[in-house]
């Protein structure tokens, strides 16, 4: 029998199964990234992104179309990280606002939001680059508007989209040099399939298993005063499930709740087939769990002490309502002309950021894309008519502009900073007497001159820019691609230098990372000034993870 229409309820289910599936893969996604640096995070980005929307569905009862549609589009677009995750936002805001308005999704509805998700996507993009997820959602946009006029039969419809989906990811090869010579379809793209999958098992019907979901979702917290923890009768808050090796009865969920009522309160036991969810707070989980053996094996085990968690929520409450009352304090003064946000990872770098003026440091970079929500709440913490935000890194850059869209009553400006370099060259340009748009100019203009490379460890195998690449291999990378292989840390740094250099070059900034010791970021700040002895050779402490050395050209 065919099916024709999809309602909220299902439209529901298909979303929350899409996020699990990328969820559950995104490990693999993060593998496919072209370079071999242990931080590849495409499919973090796509998956936290996704999740983000996913906590606001599940937080809906019973939710129309409508009320749907605001959920997904508004989780997603404030919880975008990274490139990947921004373009994933565009795709699912286009994609709702052509279905908001309807009561049930047909085949030419659902074609018609594939378009306006392509188009969303691909206008979000200053450069649209073919080989990418953007590609990806261009064939599923093509393939959905071909389909609509061969079936009105949404079981057919489906598959056939997803079928060429993966069919255009296996091209993105084709289209991306660089791609072909890594041997990967594009990260994103394969995303984006993911969430089809994961949709379209809910849509067949099969168990999806929503366990990432519900672990993320947002927690209903009962608060306990100082007097009533300190009489918490049954301190273990236990949970897990039981997979029942035989039937499990009434009259063995009678006896187990018995018992669990016996050794502590707060129980909960829902029998499902051959599986039995348990919860319990007692003082000895051990009895709980031995029990709980004897019906057959037992998964997801958790065990929290509720009254250290209460003594930290308490330390928590109170460094929270101090940071209030200092940013209330804050907001009370004057706002000021022009203040300024970077992106920033490592104490010596927030550091040298604090000391040139930044009024407020997002914590992240490379290692962890910021969301376009971390971008909102710092923008509401800085006290300026002006706002200057630093991304510093090329994949920071879409959510920052996603940021700048949604604020209305501060002027935002984002200099498309690529590396943390040349948002310290940035801010080191800025001009307090001049007003925003000589800045705006002036910084933009002084960026063009940082050359950046930045030197870590291979986490496998690959070719790329016709260099052999071998898993614990040490690369040096520039702004363009790898300048260097080799095995030595401080050689293969001195040779990414050498490509770096040239007849105008002036300054070498060397910053090290949280694994170099001072004495050995001396020597090699030595030797880098006997080898350029016409150049001033400045080394500071950077602290940034996995990347032993971010060096600077100017």
């Amino acid at each position: 029998m065919a099916t024709k229409t999809i309602n909220a309820d299902m439209l529901a289910k298909m979303f929350l199964a899409g996020a699990q599936n990328i969820e559950a893969k995104k490990e693999y996604i993060n593998e496919l990234n072209v370079f071999p640096v242990p931080d590849g995070d495409t499919g973090t980005n796509m998956s936290m992104t996704i999740m983000s929307a996913a906590k606001e569905v599940t937080a809906l009862e019973h939710p129309d179309m409508k009320t749907l549609a605001k959920a997904i589009s508004s989780g997603s677009l404030r919880g975008a990280r990274g490139n990947s995750g921004v373009i994933l936002s565009q795709l699912l805001r286009g994609f709702t606002k052509a279905v908001r308005e309807e009561k049930e999704i047909d085949v030419s509805i659902l074609a018609a939001a594939c378009e306006r998700a392509k188009d969303t996507a691909y206008k979000a993009v200053m450069k649209p680059k073919e080989g990418t997820i953007l590609t990806v959602a261009r064939g599923i946009a093509e393939k959905a508007e071909q389909m609509q006029m061969e079936t009105d039969d949404l079981e057919v419809f489906i598959p056939a989209v997803i079928q060429y989906a993966e069919e255009v990811l296996a091209k993105t090869p084709e289209m991306l040099p660089v791609l072909k010579e890594a041997g990967v379809v594009d990260s994103g793209g394969q995303g984006l399939v993911e969430v089809l999958k994961g949709a379209y098992d809910a849509f067949l019907g099969k168990e999806v298993d929503y366990s990432a979901i519900e672990a993320g979702a947002a927690v209903k917290v009962t608060k306990v005063s100082a007097e009533a923890a300190a009489d918490i009768k049954f301190g273990y808050c236990t949970e897990f499930i039981i997979l029942v090796e035989k039937e499990f009865s009434d009259n063995d969920e009678h006896e187990f709740k018995g018992y669990l009522e016996s050794i502590g309160d707060s129980i909960v036991c829902v029998a499902d087939d051959d599986v039995v969810k348990i919860h319990v707070h007692t003082n000895d989980p051990g009895l709980a769990i031995q029990k709980a053996l004897t019906y057959g094996q037992l998964s997801r085990m958790k065990i929290d002490n509720m009254r250290e968690e209460h003594q930290e929520k308490l330390i928590k409450d109170a460094e929270k309502l101090a940071k209030q009352q200092k940013e209330e304090k804050k907001k009370a003064e004057p706002r000021k002309a022009m203040g300024f946000i970077t992106v920033s990872i490592g104490e010596g770098l927030n550091n040298i950021f604090r000391e040139l003026g930044a009024d407020y440091i997002i914590e992240g970079g490379q290692t962890m894309n910021p969301s376009t929500e971390d971008m909102l709440n710092a923008i509401e913490q800085v006290n300026a008519d002006t706002i200057f935000i630093l991304p510093n890194n090329k994949n920071i850059v879409l959510a920052a502009n996603q940021a700048k869209a949604l604020v209305e009553d501060k002027q935002i400006i984002v200099i498309p900073t690529k590396t943390v370099p040349q948002g310290i060259t940035a801010i080191i340009n800025f001009m307090p007497d001049a007003d925003a748009a000589a800045n705006e100019e002036a910084m933009l203009e002084n960026i063009q001159n940082v050359k950046t490379g930045q030197v870590t460890y291979a986490v496998r195998d690959t070719k790329i820019d016709d260099k052999e690449i071998h898993e614990g291999n040490i690369m040096g990378i520039g702004d363009a691609g790898i300048l260097a292989v080799g095995s030595d840390i401080h050689e293969t740094a001195k040779e990414m230098l050498a490509a770096l250099v040239d007849e105008e070059s002036e300054l070498i900034s060397i910053y090290y990372g949280a694994e170099v010791e001072e004495e050995e970021a001396a020597e090699f700040a030595a030797e880098i000034e006997e080898l350029y002895p016409d150049m001033d050779v400045d080394a500071q402490f950077g602290g940034q993870p996995i990347y032993y050395y971010v060096l600077a050209v100017e």
